[in-house]
């Protein structure tokens, strides 16, 4: 479905007339003047855009006058948008608008995403190529799809109509956002988290950041298909998780944490209890027998607050076999790896870090943060005793996400912790395309673990942790 947009504004003309010698250096050049021809079809198009816009706020609001609210609501959705749909006809026809036949249904179906939906984010929200959906004020809207930024033509009418739906979507969730709380995270019913920020903390207006929720949650083939791991590898990870092993999964902003928390849960058997904890409820277990539960933000008045600590200790509580938190962000990293210290073992968590090493710091920095005034070699014994592998994820510059490393916890040495790499993704290059060449390839170091992964009938062969047999898969 198509939306109307404003045109593109072109790059202006640069009066300076500045170009650059034979140097190579970068120069700024006299853009060409457009020809009449062109700029009259450009003037032409605005107009029409503007007609189309002016037209379907024009039908809406005489939609609205004829709506008969009362009827309506005895009837199912169905019916509601076959009468809308007719209305609208009925309408266009009055106004003689000049519209063919797809034009016509292009306007009723952007009149029922107002009234039902999200307005212009509709189609996006649609796509199931589309993974975040981010808007920059009314007039400029980006998506990401395959890793990569893009722009769109998706455009608002004006700040107001942006205003329109991000209080549709807070109000649908019990929220507000004004001028005392300008800022929002919310879910849509489909469960894709919404983060909402507006003036005056947003300078040039409404800014909006939506995370697709993905219904179709992905395999382990399906990582090893798109190259985000070899096959050796995730067997190695499969291994881990059966076998009750603490793992703590550490990556960048959209790496795919989640996405791997996911695939990894595949592993727990289906006998065990488990409880997940989440800021936004994100996690698809696929276990007949798992408990979710999902902090929640203090209300208007300031109190109500439940944090992911108080979860995380009323969990324990609750008789888990696995305790698997969404994302360890402050103190309750401290009830965490008490819990994977004292029988909770098998539990997984992911934090943002840019490498394993970072990731363990920033655990010693989240313990801090609970004021027990730990000295430096006790948090680090404490870390050391509880997570048993870091699994390191990235995206790459061509939007690939790749799971980089696998990494053992082997101890301690002094005052220092102690880590293996096991598995290791090695960048080579890039193609002229952006496309980044590289290969996943084994350390050589087989991990002190493998007798453990033995004792509960997941033995690897050796030759899975050899460098010189390898299992080199090119990055295509």
């Amino acid at each position: 479905m198509t939306s109307f947009q404003e045109p593109k504004r072109g790059p202006l003309p640069d009066s300076s007339g500045v170009s650059g010698g034979n140097d190579g250096s970068m120069a700024w050049e006299r853009a060409p003047a457009p020809k009449q021809a062109e700029t009259q079809d450009a003037m032409g198009e605005g107009r029409n855009t503007s007609m189309m816009q002016d037209l379907k706020v024009r039908i809406h609001r005489q939609l609205l006058d004829r709506l008969n609210l009362a009827n309506l609501d005895a009837l199912d959705k169905e019916q509601v948008v076959t009468e809308i749909r007719k209305i609208v006809h009925d309408l266009l026809t009055r106004e003689a608008a000049p519209l063919n036949l797809d034009e016509r249904e292009d306007l009723v179906e952007q009149i029922l995403d107002e009234i039902f939906g999200l307005g212009p984010l509709e189609p996006l929200l649609k796509d199931p190529e589309v993974a975040d959906i981010l808007v920059n004020t009314y007039d400029e809207v980006f998506v990401e799809r395959y890793g990569k930024l893009e722009p769109t033509e998706i455009r608002f009418k004006d700040e107001r109509h942006l205003m329109q739906v991000i209080d549709r979507i807070v109000s649908a969730v019990g929220r507000r956002i004004d001028d005392s709380s300008p800022m929002v995270d919310a879910r849509l019913a489909d469960g894709s988290r919404v983060n909402v920020i507006i003036p005056p903390l947003a300078i040039d207006g409404a800014h909006m950041s939506i995370r697709k929720f993905k219904k179709d949650v992905l395999s382990g083939d399906d990582l090893i298909r798109n190259e985000a791991m070899a096959r050796p590898m995730f067997e190695l990870l499969q291994g881990i998780v059966k076998c009750r092993l603490n793992v703590l999964i550490s990556g960048g902003t959209g790496a795919g944490k989640t996405t791997l928390l996911n695939v990894l849960s595949e592993s727990v058997p289906l006998t065990e209890r488990i409880v997940t904890i989440e800021d936004s409820a994100e996690l698809q277990m696929r276990q007949p027998h798992v408990v979710r539960l999902e902090t929640r933000p203090a209300n208007i008045e300031g109190v109500g607050e439940v944090a992911q600590r108080m979860l995380l200790i009323n969990a324990l509580r609750m008789r888990p076999d696995r305790i698997i938190m969404g994302e360890v962000r402050g103190s309750e990293a401290v009830d965490m790896l008490q819990a994977m210290n004292t029988g909770h073992d098998g539990s997984l968590t992911t934090l943002h870090a840019n490498n394993p090493r970072d990731a363990l710091a920033r655990l010693e920095t989240m313990i801090s943060m609970a004021g027990l005034n730990l000295a430096e070699k006790g948090m680090r014994q404490q870390i050391a005793n509880a997570v048993n592998v870091v699994i390191q994820v990235a995206r790459l510059t061509d939007g690939k996400r790749k799971v980089v490393s696998i990494s053992e916890i082997t101890g301690m040495e002094g005052e220092v912790i102690t880590m293996q790499d096991i598995f290791v993704y090695e960048r080579e290059g890039m193609t002229e395309d952006g496309t980044v060449l590289g290969r996943f390839r084994a350390t050589g170091i087989r991990p002190k673990f493998a007798e453990r992964l033995a004792r509960y009938g997941h033995e690897l062969s050796t030759s899975v942790f050899s460098a010189v047999d390898g299992f080199e898969e090119e990055s295509k």
